[in-house]
């Protein structure tokens, strides 16, 4: 009998923590990352292009160089330096099973930095990842780690925030661990969205997704107009949330859907592992997301969608409506302090004998998500992977004027998959300078990453859309940019180049003083190589510079320079 109230403590245990409770989670153990008032640009789960948001994104007065500070005492176990994505980055492991991120900086602190930049110099890579023991980099709280920036591709200025579970690396919402911001404004409806969920269903005489409408009550909340239906149907809403001191758009905490007082449906921010943030693709109305660029998240969950964001999901929050009878639907979005928007919907059961059908286009190129499937036309082969899909469809595949249309952009993908072009007609010199590129809407390119083989080049890619090959034979450019050639550089504390390639777009640089390497960091906002004079002691005057920059068809370009600086 012990044993047995054991395994139910655990268990219980277990189920609470999963949901996320927030009791769970120590309150007064992290303190804020900046010494500022906090004013979120971004909040936990916050839907993002094919991810979750994992933290919070703090304001940072539209400045960089901002002390970004510990949360808590533990060492620095994971560091990275990237040009895209987090930029510079720093993970620090708490005793307390926990690991607080700290992300787009501008840079680390003296002690983290030398540790870095040995690193860097002996790799002899801007781009770095480390993994610091337990006893390297200690830290206490409320020390300063580093300084805050914009690194990591084109974002503005702000701190990126998290804190994970240490062991399973986990993002967990820091408002649960006593996070807080100022938040009296409640979440904001845009539109309402109605969907038969099989084909027999349907809402106002329509089997497809379907825009309802709704108008607001005196005491601020929304109610639709009765719809009617039948079959099992789901809603979805755009909406978002708007904190204190900011106009950003940011994420809910909770979307839940209730039918006659029922609760049978709560999407909840509070944690998710990074393998599942992809399902975002089957939480959102994906082909209105890519058609009107506007999202919508869905109060059901698709069958395919293994998100464990879902605090309560009963028949996965269909709603099963009968001829004749009547039901009262309630959304209601929340934010994490309370603040709460509900939209009520009348239903009415009533099966129509006459219904209009979202349109079938059949193809020869016939999806079943289940088989490996492969298509060719002209010199294009496509292959995507068994389950690549999360649905059978009829795939619009054609080669038009070299151009390939691999459907349209507006199903999402579980997998990647391959697309071949047969370069067998060109010549050796052509095939060089050649590269297979997306094309948008508007025409424009951009490079996709490009395996090339004797006769044919083939790119891995999760997007659909339009495929060409392309030309470049342009070399980047480089020019100097703070300095002159022949130029006393004596009190100068950096050096700065300016390189660009509009084609095909810059692979790797190297950049070398007297012929060592020398680190040169690439701000990709602005196209500048930055070298800091204080990495090296001179003990000569004249000094010369070589900058070499590769594009990724192999294209380079070199500029030398002389310039003189005191010993």
């Amino acid at each position: 009998m012990k044993r047995l109230a054991t395994l139910i403590l655990i268990l219980t245990t277990f189920f609470v923590f999963g949901q996320g409770d927030i009791s769970t989670y120590p309150t007064n153990y992290f303190s804020n990352p900046l010494n500022i008032p906090l004013v979120l640009s971004g909040t936990f789960g916050e839907l993002r292009t094919n991810h979750f948001h994992a933290g919070i994104d703090i304001k940072t007065e539209q400045k960089e160089g901002l002390n970004v500070i510990a949360a808590a005492g533990g060492y620095v176990s994971r560091i990275k330096v990237s040009l895209w994505g987090y930029g510079k980055v720093l993970y620090v492991t708490h005793p307390n099973g926990y690991t607080s991120v700290y992300a787009h900086l501008q840079k680390f602190n003296n002690q983290i930095e030398a540790y870095v930049k040995k690193q860097q110099y002996k790799k002899e890579s801007y781009e770095i990842h480390l993994f610091p023991k337990a006893g390297e980099l200690p830290v206490t709280k409320d020390e300063i780690l580093a300084f805050s920036g914009s690194t990591g591709g084109f974002v503005g200025p702000h701190l990126h925030f998290e804190i994970r579970d240490t062991k399973t690396e986990k993002p967990i919402n820091p408002f649960y661990f006593g996070i807080k911001v100022k938040d009296s404004k409640k979440p904001r409806i845009n539109s309402l969205m109605g969907y038969s969920l099989t084909e027999n269903t349907h809402i106002n005489k329509v089997n497809a997704p379907v825009q309802l409408s709704y108008r607001k009550l005196e005491n601020g909340d929304y109610l639709a107009s009765t719809i009617k239906a039948f079959g099992e149907i789901g809603f979805g809403v755009n909406v978002y949330d708007q904190l204190d001191g900011a106009y950003n758009k940011n994420g809910l905490y909770s979307l839940s859907l209730a039918v006659n007082g029922k609760t049978i449906h709560e999407f909840r921010a509070t944690s998710f592992s990074f393998y599942e943030t992809k399902y975002i693709n089957l939480l959102v109305d994906y082909e209105r997301l890519e058609k009107l660029n506007q999202r919508v998240q869905k109060t059901f969950t698709e069958p395919s969608n293994k998100l464990n964001m879902y605090n309560t999901s009963l028949n996965k929050g269909y709603i099963s409506v009968e001829d004749g009878l009547s039901y009262t639907a309630t959304i209601v979005a929340k934010d994490f302090k309370g603040n709460e928007q509900k939209i009520t919907i009348p239903i009415v059961g009533k099966k129509e004998s006459s219904v209009v059908s979202k349109p079938i286009k059949k193809t020869p190129y016939k999806i079943n998500k289940s088989e490996f499937n492969k298509f060719n036309k002209e010199n294009v082969t496509v292959a995507f992977p068994k389950n690549t899909f999360y649905n059978d469809f009829y795939l619009d595949f054609d080669v038009i004027e070299t151009v390939a249309k691999i459907h349209t952009p507006t199903i999402p993908l579980d997998k990647k998959y391959t697309l071949t072009f047969d370069v067998s007609k060109y010549s050796e010199a052509d095939k060089k300078q050649l590269y297979i590129t997306s094309v948008d809407q508007n025409g424009k390119t951009s490079y996709q990453t490009t395996v090339k083989k004797e006769s044919t080049f083939y790119t891995t890619t999760k997007n659909l859309g339009k495929y060409t090959l392309k030309k470049d034979t342009v070399q980047p450019s480089i020019k100097l940019h703070n300095i002159k050639n022949e130029q006393w550089l004596t009190h100068f504390k950096t050096l700065q180049v300016k390189i660009s390639d509009n084609e095909s777009g810059i692979k790797s640089y190297r950049g070398e003083i007297d012929g060592e390497w020398i680190l040169m960091e690439y701000n990709v906002k602005n196209g500048l190589l930055t070298y800091n004079f204080s990495d090296k002691t001179f003990t000569e005057a004249k000094h010369e510079l070589k900058v070499v920059v590769t594009d990724n068809v192999g294209n380079t370009s070199e500029l030398k320079a002389t310039f003189f600086r005191k010993k």
